[in-house]
């Protein structure tokens, strides 16, 4: 990497930007420590570089792997094809690269991997202009690489010859020498292939992203192809394997939302200042309120109550909630928990239970639809206030999770209003961006007039209201 002092500098800025925009908090001081780095590392040693740059930035969890996805577009390994690919390329068919493959996994040769992902992606990922008469814009699809690949085969082709005794008759899933399956056989477990194999996906991902990043932009690769951290992933968005992740985030972060509760509320034992206490207490220092007065304090918990919409994509954003609130039900003196569609219905119980399936519980054991499978917020509110309403005490706070989209239905707001009248707060959490509110069947904004509705599309808006807003 041969730069000027110019370019290096544009270049860092662009790096942070960059990283800003997924999510990860870089402001001038961290700027001001890469550059430090920068200047005492050097660029000979790339990792060392990316070490000491994750040092001056990152400044929590959750963010190496962002980090790492966008260090590679803007201080790439090589530029172009690699010297690999110009030496060996042109002569590679996908029966060559199969082989490859196989030798590489009975190697746990990571290096011979990170070739053959290069070789791959040269070869099988161009897509755009000039491609079987492509018109769109020209780069390389990892997607497309692994499907002409198919590293699975290697997997499948591995563990069927160790069923079979290894017969070298059985090759490769490509057809090609037979010796490299039964070598794979002999020195891996199923394990450590599927592991190696995964790992080949993501050198293919990652060399697809370079590639593109030169004929696209970095800014539009890192836009479109760096995932941002599991705190920014949205709950209406995430797939099953970033809701598995979430969801695998909930005990370490109740731990750090539970501190944050506990320091809250150490602080606020002492109580609201007395104004007019302290006012009288002045009048012995001429006016000026040294010594404030404060009001007596109720140290004692809050109790909680959540009503959550459990359909379609917002069962996720509610499932993860609940899990999470329960996880915090240390700070609260009773927790009960409500969900509906178009009926309300207590699921308190199945939430403690915390199952590997919390959505088919609910669906399962719980009232949570009457006639129709459509949402309902007016018809499950009127259930609520006619059967629950007990629930609600004087110091009871209510979170309603949902994105109140209520199909064309009737709001029926007077039953939110016996709602709030009685609790002692009430918030609505919110998982759609809210620009989006009031369009469509969305009645957010009626709802919004008569409880406080918060946008909470991420872990990052959630565990902010849990850590400032919630009541104490």
């Amino acid at each position: 990497m041969t730069q000027t002092h110019d370019d290096l500098a544009g270049r860092l800025i662009e790096f942070v930007e960059a990283l800003r925009s997924k999510g990860i908090p870089t402001g001038p001081s961290e700027s001001v420590d890469a550059a430090a780095v920068i200047r005492v590392l050097g660029l000979e040693n790339r990792d060392l570089l990316r070490e000491g740059l994750a040092a001056a930035l990152i400044r929590r969890g959750g963010q190496r792997d962002v980090f790492d996805k966008t260090f590679d577009l803007y201080f790439p390994l090589a530029t172009g094809a690699t010297q690999v690919v110009r030496d060996h390329g042109e002569e590679m068919t996908i029966e060559d690269l199969r082989d490859l493959l196989t030798m590489a996994l009975a190697e746990n040769d990571l290096r011979t991997l990170e070739q053959v992902a290069e070789l791959a992606v040269d070869a099988l990922g161009r897509v755009g202009s000039g491609v079987d008469g492509g018109t769109g814009q020209s780069g390389f699809s990892a997607y497309q690489t692994l499907d002409r690949m198919q590293p699975q085969t290697t997997l499948v082709a591995a563990l069927a010859a160790r069923g079979s005794g290894g017969g070298g008759s059985q090759g490769t899933s490509s057809g090609g020498q037979g010796g490299g399956t039964d070598e794979l056989d002999d020195r891996l477990a199923p394990g450590e292939i599927r592991r190696n194999i995964q790992i080949f996906r993501e050198l293919v991902a990652s060399e697809a992203r370079r590639r593109t990043a030169e004929e696209r932009g970095r800014e539009v690769v890192t836009r479109h192809a760096v995932q941002p951290g599991g705190d920014r992933i949205e709950f209406l968005t995430a797939n099953r394997h970033q809701l598995e992740e979430l969801r695998s985030a909930v005990r370490p972060l109740s731990r750090k939302l539970a501190t944050r509760l506990a320091a809250r509320r150490h602080r606020a034992r002492r109580g609201r200042i007395d104004i007019r206490r302290t006012l009288r207490r002045s009048m012995g220092t001429g006016g000026i309120p040294i010594r404030p007065a404060y009001a007596k304090p109720h140290p004692s918990r809050p109790e909680l109550v959540l009503l959550c919409d459990v359909s379609g994509s917002v069962a996720g954003f509610s499932n993860f909630t609940m899990l999470l609130v329960q996880a915090l039900s240390d700070q609260f003196s009773k927790i009960r928990v409500f969900a509906f569609i178009n009926a309300m219905a207590e699921v308190t119980e199945l939430v403690k239970a915390d199952p590997d399936d919390l959505s088919a519980r609910i669906s399962n054991e719980a009232r949570i639809t009457k006639w129709h499978t459509s949402s309902d917020y007016g018809e499950a509110f009127a259930d609520f206030v006619a059967d629950h309403l007990n629930a609600i005490g004087p110091r009871t706070s209510v979170l309603i999770l949902g994105d109140a989209r209520n199909n064309n239905q009737d709001p029926n707001i007077p039953a939110l209003h016996q709602i709030a009248a009685k609790a002692k707060r009430v918030f609505w959490l919110n998982p759609e961006y809210h620009l989006r509110w009031g369009l469509g069947d969305s009645v957010a904004p009626r709802y919004a007039e008569v409880v406080d509705m918060f946008e909470c599309r991420n872990i990052d808006q959630l565990s902010r209201f849990i850590g400032r807003l919630l009541p104490v």
